[in-house]
């Protein structure tokens, strides 16, 4: 270093501003980590007893009971799943568009403006919303008013990701389809799809890591069920509730249940995360 630039005040003052500013950047971070890490803690030390065959074994007990969490986990698969299978091809088509074909005109941008208030929106706003169009109209809770939130979370989360992933394709790759004669869907089909397929499966797999752990959508619309049940058109029992309602009790057994719940989510929205990352990475 030139003797000269660190006598110079300038200097001297911009290396100590950078040093608090690295300073202050690296207590946040330990902040931060310290409650993260403090948190999967406590769960893995107050969930890893419950995590056991009877937990998937059987039911969700009455109250002072020995049991399982079967038919809520059963539950929460089904009710993802279709909403997992509802929200993908539209927020994939939503996208599609907006990258393709939106480049021009008033409409692209209204709808990525829209799609970026439904993403930050509180879930429990799509719960009541879905309560009072799908289960104030039929007259009872249903796991396909559970489906339907879920469903609409996932829309805006495969929408922003399609869009951007779309986006990184290179023009030239289109233009080479575009220039042997192909069809505009076939470009897209064939050529932008292929290129940013890890992309968009990325945002499909963190869009089921969000609704795996959303409790408020559920209490307005499948609520809860004790029993095992596959009719998607009565209440269904899911994890979400189930643990909710168990951690509330003043049951031992039950909130015992409820960390095994919660230590059941946490572990699959974590390799969910980690495939994610390593799929997109690839």
């Amino acid at each position: 270093m030139n003797p000269v630039s660190a006598m110079n005040p300038i200097y001297r003052r911009r290396k100590r501003m950078n040093s608090l500013m690295m300073g202050v950047s690296t207590g946040a971070l330990a902040f931060g980590l310290f409650w993260l890490i403090w948190i999967v803690v406590v769960l893995l030390w107050e969930g890893a007893s419950a995590l056991r065959p009877s937990l998937f074994a059987q039911m969700t007990p009455p109250p002072g009971g020995d049991g399982g969490l079967a038919n809520a986990i059963y539950g929460s698969v089904l009710m993802a799943g279709a909403g997992t299978l509802i929200g993908t091809p539209v927020g994939i088509l939503a996208g599609t568009y907006l990258a393709e074909f939106g480049g021009r005109g008033w409409l692209a941008p209204a709808t990525r403006f829209i799609n970026d208030v439904l993403l930050s929106a509180p879930s429990i706003v799509i719960g009541l919303f879905v309560y009072a169009i799908y289960v104030a109209q039929a007259k009872h809770f249903s796991g396909w008013a559970g489906a339907v939130a879920l469903a609409i979370i996932v829309v805006p989360v495969v929408v922003r990701t399609t869009d951007d992933m779309l986006k990184l394709v290179p023009n030239s790759l289109r233009e080479a389809a575009a220039a042997l004669g192909a069809p505009s869907w076939k470009v897209v089909t064939m050529i932008s799809y292929r290129a940013a397929r890890a992309g968009i499966v990325t945002g499909v797999l963190l869009a089921i890591a969000r609704i795996t752990g959303e409790t408020a959508p559920l209490l307005f619309t499948a609520l809860n069920n004790q029993f095992w049940s596959s009719d998607m058109n009565r209440p269904m029992a899911n994890l979400p509730v189930v643990i909710f309602q168990f951690a509330m009790s003043p049951y031992e057994d039950w909130q015992r249940l409820a960390w095994g719940g919660a230590t059941l989510i946490t572990l699959f929205v974590l390799g969910l995360n980690i495939a994610a990352r390593a799929l997109f990475r690839k």
